[in-house]
């Protein structure tokens, strides 16, 4: 896990948070790519441009449990992900509950969690091993772009 941007997602002992500076060794985050900055802009449709992007690596047997997208300060800005590598098995549900689907978010997938859908409950259910060449030793990429002030 990494981040680029002026924010990024830490996770340690202290809890979750967005910060700018690696937790380790105090420098700040590098910026965003343009090439995620350009996907972002053809995608989420939105004057802001993020301020944090997470960089997150899925090995073959990775999961993540139905989870919601709650610690930006507003929800008007749409969540965009960028699927690199293996495909994943994405599992989505409506915010308020009910039923789930999944979807396969193969490499060069984007995802968009925006609207009525920037706070459904969504995961990975499973990595499909070997769909992808991109990563010598296989596993998922995913670059999560986002507004979190």
């Amino acid at each position: 896990m990494s981040n680029f941007g002026p924010l990024g997602w830490v996770s340690d002992r202290e809890g979750y948070r967005y910060q700018p500076h690696h937790p380790q060794t105090g420098h700040a985050w590098p910026p965003i790519p343009d090439l995620l900055l350009d996907i972002w802009k053809a995608t989420a449709r939105h004057p802001r441009l993020p301020d944090a992007c997470l960089i997150n690596f899925y090995d073959a047997d990775a999961k993540m449990g139905l989870h919601q997208d709650k610690d930006e300060a507003d929800f008007s800005v749409p969540v965009v992900s960028v699927s690199l590598g293996d495909t994943a098995v994405f599992r989505y549900a409506p915010p308020e509950g009910g039923p789930s689907r999944t979807v396969k978010l193969s490499s060069g997938h984007v995802c968009v969690l925006g609207s009525k859908a920037r706070l459904a409950r969504h995961g990975i259910d499973r990595i499909l091993d070997g769909s992808s060449q991109l990563l010598p030793r296989g596993g998922r990429i995913n670059l999560t772009l986002r507004v979190a002030r």
